[in-house]
């Protein structure tokens, strides 16, 4: 598929009837996972809906994006789970159904509707998908900041929980857009600022009609509509901080029942600010440069690296484990940074001539050039540095991502988006110092900057899977929230057994899909586009554009090594 022209991108919007209902006492939860067949038919995750509580026909507000290749057929699988707890894992959830088809089909048709099928092929129930497609045209995002006052309480003990969905008018009828968080117990609201898509929500069209509803959220599933209203983005776009957009919610049902009625609530937008988003293409094409450090673990748990049961024991034909990860992932990211000169470090052992124990010391020795040339470089590093270190402990992350945070930190002086940093850290166990390392990763959250950690070998890494975001920002010991999720974890061995099944979609990595090497880099590097994207958007810094991309500046040496 690298050699083939992407003809656009394309925005998948998923809903679901009748779904088996898997739950006692109350509704299923369901969430749709979509995967994509590569050119030698191994299946890769591409991502995942919200999951929508206590519902059997479920209207998702997550969209799919992917590119649309005219000349490859392009299949899909939709997959619909009942979710019942945080693992990541959806073989420990309840399956709901699944339909397979080709992107061909859903952009052919634009609003494909299809049975779902269990995994034998036999229908599930009476469920059906329903799944529309439309073409991205439009890369504008309008910011909201939305309050209301006044709204109709709709519960017996306590108040309204009030939540927004807003709509796009279709050929076939609206279509779910975004959905707001649930405030609870409060007539009068503020939600948090959220962004959608212009396409998303009227198509690029600032006259088309929207429909916003607000409702009354219930455990049960049956929430209660306290009031609705169109309007559109041209009106939506008159609000300013002085000066509020106002609307009336209206309860139809309630405005006949009721002689006198006025409105259920008025919502009001304090601002509706239109602004170009940027991709992750626009900044890279843009001149934003990608720094990438390399750190590797030397603690003792990984065996003499003398034995061939030692995770640092170079085989016979020049490969382990370590190598593998830093190969397959600094062939891919090694494109974006044009000097090519990768920080290369150690951690956890004891190094000449003190033989006191450093986190963070440089491979090749040189603390005032701790640079290799090339992914090559990084790796004759490695090979040399291995036999001159007593392998040690304990296993500690922060030194090393305090380090790379100082450098971006640097570039937070940045007036446009022109670095970023990538770390690499391969580890074969559990962290040491966890609380110091989700502190640095707080911290680092506010930076630009991305956390890649590879966990080699067979240990258990379930205190690992707790830094990566996916389930919730993380915290620091101290309550502190990250401002974003930065953390990227991939246990290797998942890449050895089945390099297929944790493939994820990434810009970064748009590579042959037929080696281990390469569906490991598009697991972990998967994140990193939308990761640099969202803080340059939260900083507002554009791409440098045409100017000239700034030589990044050489990343002065970590403390002396034996002193951590």
């Amino acid at each position: 598929m690298a050699a083939t022209q992407c003809v656009t991108k394309v925005e998948l919007t998923v809903s679901c009837e009748n779904l088996l209902d898997k739950d006692i006492g109350s509704k299923s939860d369901p969430m749709c996972s979509l995967l994509m067949s590569s050119t030698d038919s191994q299946w890769y995750e591409v991502g995942r809906t919200e999951q929508v509580q206590n519902c059997l026909c479920p209207k998702f507000a997550k969209k799919f994006v992917i590119d649309y290749y005219f000349e490859i057929v392009q299949k899909l699988k939709f997959g619909i789970y009942d979710i019942d707890n945080k693992t990541v894992d959806l073989s420990d959830d309840d399956f709901l159904g699944e339909l397979e088809c080709t992107l061909g089909q859903v952009v052919s048709s634009k609003k494909l509707t299809r049975p779902l099928l269990l995994k034998k092929k036999s229908p599930a129930g009476k469920g059906t998908i329903t799944i529309s497609a439309e073409e991205i045209k439009d890369s504008r995002v309008a910011n909201f900041e939305v309050e209301a006052r006044k709204l109709d309480n709709k519960d017996f003990f306590g108040k309204s929980d009030p939540y927004l969905e807003f709509y796009k008018q279709t050929a076939t009828g609206w279509q779910l857009a975004h959905r707001t968080e649930v405030v609870n117990n409060n007539l009068n609201p503020t939600w948090k600022p959220f962004r959608i898509t212009l396409q998303s929500l009227c198509g690029g069209d600032m006259d088309k009609p929207i429909k916003v509803e607000c409702y009354d959220y219930d455990n049960d599933g049956s929430h209660d509509l306290i009031g609705t209203f169109e309007t559109t983005m041209t009106r939506f776009q008159q609000a300013s901080r002085s000066s509020p957009a106002e609307f009336e919610c209206m309860n139809i049902k309630k405005k006949q029942k009721k002689k006198g009625y006025k409105n259920s609530g008025v919502l009001s937008v304090k601002l509706c600010q239109v602004v170009k988003e940027y991709t992750f293409l626009d900044y890279i094409m843009g001149g934003c440069q990608i720094n990438f450090t390399v750190a590797i673990d030397f603690t003792g748990s990984n065996g003499d690296p003398k034995s061939p049961q030692s995770l640092h024991y170079i085989s016979p034909q020049g490969v382990n484990e370590y190598l593998s990860a830093i190969w397959s992932v600094g062939n891919v990211i090694q494109d974006y940074d044009s000097d090519k000169m990768f920080p290369a470090f150690g951690f956890g052992a004891q190094i000449p001539p003190t033989w006191q124990v450093s986190h963070e010391f440089p491979l090749n020795f040189n603390p005032s050039n701790p640079f290799c040339t090339g992914v090559e470089g990084v790796v004759e590093a490695y090979r040399v540095c291995l036999p001159q270190v007593k392998l040690y402990g304990p296993t500690n992350f922060s030194p090393i991502i305090n380090h790379v945070a100082c450098f971006a930190k640097q570039a937070l002086q940045q007036t446009t988006a022109s670095q970023y940093y990538v770390l690499l850290i391969i580890t074969d166990g559990v962290i040491t110092d966890m609380d110091d390392t989700r502190s640095a990763i707080v911290n680092a959250s506010r930076l630009p900057m991305s956390i890649i950690i590879i966990g080699v070998g067979g240990a258990d890494f379930t205190a690992m899977e707790f830094l990566d975001g996916d389930d919730g920002r993380l915290r620091s010991q101290t309550g502190e929230t990250a401002m974003r999720d930065i953390v990227q974890f991939v246990p290797y061995r998942q890449f050895e057994k089945a390099p297929c099944q944790a493939l994820a979609q990434s810009v970064l990595a748009e590579l042959p899909q037929q080696a281990p090497r390469e569906a490991l880099a598009k697991s972990v590097l998967a994140e990193v586009p939308g990761q640099l994207v969202e803080f340059f958007n939260i900083m507002k810094l554009t791409p440098p554009k045409s100017s000239p991309a700034p030589t990044p500046a050489p990343t002065p040496a970590p403390t002396p090594a034996g002193t951590n």
